[in-house]
């Protein structure tokens, strides 16, 4: 790997279940329920395009053609809508399809976040790649893929996304410690995955967003079952920081944890709150409710 290697591809897995939403994702992968009226997938992908990349490789699994189909063209539709002079609409339908070169992988069970990985080995070759997932959104001025590799483009090492969470909700992520390198970047000398709090080396939780080096792939290939028996990226990472170091970024921004029931409300109301055609009367709403 070159050391003056750029950042040029982003994977999302979204091949899991989506149990948390049933019986709604029955029928509908979670990815695509909404946030306002754009699926929360969409969003990952927009803050991918205005970091400057242009291929995703979604990681899909049974029931989630519906998926590769958001970002397909669908020229009935388009009509249909160019016929009734909806303009605006056919403009925010048709941006889907336009945004990204995408690139469709199977992944035939669901083994765990590392095993998801490394299903995009082949589509991404030997390059560093940053991996989104399909339900963590960060609402950032700067994008927080952008901030990421801002930092992998100064360093040339993988980077993960860092956020302190409360004790009570340590043993659900990655955690990690390590030597501060600034305000918001630690050199990693510690990684555990869902440590229980009294075995956690910190509270700096690992949250949706990784860029790393193509020699995770090879760690991914010998990485054992962990954690509830599925392949752990959090394993893998902790021996690529072995080799040749982590970083860990705490981002700007805020981050939503769409594929939790509050966290999806959170969204929905946050995203709402932006929108000046919604703002108003959802703030009359809560402020009615609210007594």
């Amino acid at each position: 790997m070159s050391q003056k290697s750029k950042v040029r591809k982003a994977v999302i897995p979204a091949a899991g279940l989506g149990t948390r939403f049933l019986p709604a994702t029955k029928s509908v992968p979670k990815e695509l329920l909404p946030i306002v009226d754009t699926p929360t997938i969409q969003y990952i992908v927009e803050e991918v395009v205005a970091s400057g990349i242009d291929t995703v490789v979604f990681i899909t699994g049974k029931g989630k053609a519906a998926v590769e189909d958001h970002f397909d063209f669908y020229p009935e539709l388009e009509e249909k809508i160019e016929r009734e002079g909806k303009i605006d609409l056919l403009e925010k339908l048709r941006r889907a399809s336009l945004m990204i070169r995408a690139v469709s992988v199977r992944q035939q069970s669901p083994r765990g976040l590392g095993h998801a990985v490394l299903c995009a080995k082949d589509v991404i070759g030997n390059e560093p790649f940053v991996v989104l997932l399909g339900d963590d959104l960060v609402d950032a001025s700067t994008p927080c893929t952008k901030q990421m590799m801002n930092i992998y483009d100064q360093h040339q090492k993988s980077v993960v996304a860092l956020m302190e969470v409360p004790k009570e909700d340590v043993s659900k992520f990655g955690i990690c410690a390590g030597n501060s390198i600034d305000s918001r970047l630690i050199d990693v000398k510690a990684m555990v995955e869902k440590p229980d709090f009294k075995d956690a080396p910190s509270r700096n939780a690992i949250v949706g967003r990784y860029i790393l080096t193509p020699e995770i792939f090879t760690i991914l290939e010998n990485t054992q079952p962990g954690k509830g028996g599925e392949i752990q990226l959090t394993d893998a990472l902790a021996k690529l920081m072995q080799q040749q170091g982590d970083l860990g970024y705490s981002f700007e921004g805020e981050r939503y944890d769409a594929g939790d029931k509050f966290g999806f409300l959170q969204a929905n109301i946050a995203y709402a709150m932006k929108r000046p055609d919604i703002a108003p009367r959802l703030k009359e709403y809560m402020a009615k409710i609210s007594k």
